[in-house]
C-alpha cells in the first residue's frame, strides 16, 4: 500500500502545481480576452490526463529511477570498487582510474536527456514550426550528446579538482564564437535547448552522481565540488546543437556545389 499512498501524495502535489497554470490560462481567456473557452469538456479531460500522467511519471521516478541512479553513483565511486580497478593504493588513485565513472556519466546523461519530456515537447514544436527543416529526432540526439559529453567532462573535473569557473568561461567563449557562424534559424533554439535539459528526469540523477562522486573522491568536498554538473548539462547542449546546425549547413552547401552543373 506504500506505493498507493505515494501516488496519492504525488497526485495532490501535481494538482497543486498545475492549478495555478490552469487558473492563469482560464483567467486571461475569460477576464482579459472576454471569450468563451472552446471545447471545455475536451480541455477538462486533457487537464485530468495531464495530472494523472504527471503523477504516475513522478512516482515512477521516485520509486525506480532515482534510487537506482543514486545506487549506481555510490557503487561506482565506492573505495572498494576503485581499489579493484586502480593501479595502486586509494590515496594514489589517478583520474584515469575513474573511467567507469566517466562512462556511466556519459550514458546516464544521454539516456536521461532522450527521455526528458521538456526536450521532447520542444523538439516536436521546432519540427512543426520549421516545416520539417529541423528534425525532432536529430535535435534530441544532438542535445543528448551535448549533455552526455558535458556530464562526463564535469565528472572528470570533480575527480581532478579543477576550478569550475574555467570550464564555464571557456565554454561560453566557444558558444559565442559558434553563434557568430551558426545559421540564425537554429541560434535561439540552441540556447533554449540548454534550459530544457535540466528538468524532471535529468537533474536528480545528475545531482546524485555529482554528490556521490565528490563524497568518495579523496580531497573533494560535496558542497564545493559536488555541484556544477547541471551547469555542464546546460552549457554543452548549446554547443552541440550549434555544431549540429553548422555541420548540416556545410553538408547542404557541399551537396549544392556537387549538383551545380559545370561550365
Amino acid at each position: 500500500m506504500t506505493w498507493l499512498y505515494g501516488f496519492i501524495a504525488a497526485f495532490l502535489e501535481t494538482v497543486r502545481d498545475v492549478l495555478p497554470i490552469a487558473a492563469v490560462l482560464v483567467g486571461f481567456q475569460v477576464l482579459v480576452l472576454r471569450r468563451r473557452i472552446p471545447h471545455p469538456g475536451r480541455i477538462l479531460g486533457g487537464f485530468v490526463f495531464v495530472v494523472i500522467g504527471l503523477s504516475l511519471f513522478l512516482e515512477g521516478l521516485e520509486q525506480a529511477l532515482f534510487p537506482l541512479g543514486q545506487l549506481m553513483a555510490l557503487q561506482l565511486t565506492d573505495p572498494d570498487f576503485l581499489l579493484r580497478t586502480a593501479s595502486g593504493a586509494l590515496d594514489a588513485v589517478r583520474w584515469q582510474d575513474y573511467y567507469w565513472v566517466y562512462t556511466f556519466a556519459f550514458c546516464i546523461g544521454f539516456a536521461t536527456t532522450i527521455a526528458e519530456p521538456a526536450l521532447i515537447a520542444v523538439a516536436m514544436k521546432a519540427e512543426d514550426v520549421s516545416a520539417g527543416a529541423i528534425g525532432a529526432v536529430g535535435l534530441r540526439i544532438a542535445v543528448a550528446l551535448g549533455v552526455a559529453v558535458g556530464i562526463a567532462l564535469g565528472s572528470w573535473r570533480i575527480v581532478t579538482g579543477l576550478p569550475l569557473e574555467y570550464f564555464i568561461m571557456v565554454g561560453y567563449v566557444i558558444v559565442i564564437i559558434q553563434t557568430i557562424f551558426a545559421p540564425r534559424i537554429i541560434t535561439a533554439l540552441a540556447y533554449d535547448s540548454g534550459g530544457v535539459t535540466t528538468s524532471t528526469v535529468t537533474v536528480p540523477l545528475v545531482a546524485a552522481l555529482g554528490l556521490g562522486l565528490a563524497s568518495n573522491v579523496p580531497g573533494r568536498s560535496p558542497l564545493i565540488d559536488g555541484f556544477g554538473l547541471i551547469a555542464f548539462a546546460s552549457l554543452f547542449p548549446i554547443m552541440s546543437v550549434l555544431a549540429y546546425a553548422q555541420m548540416v549547413e556545410w553538408r547542404n552547401r557541399r551537396m549544392r556545389r556537387e549538383e551545380k552543373p559545370g561550365p
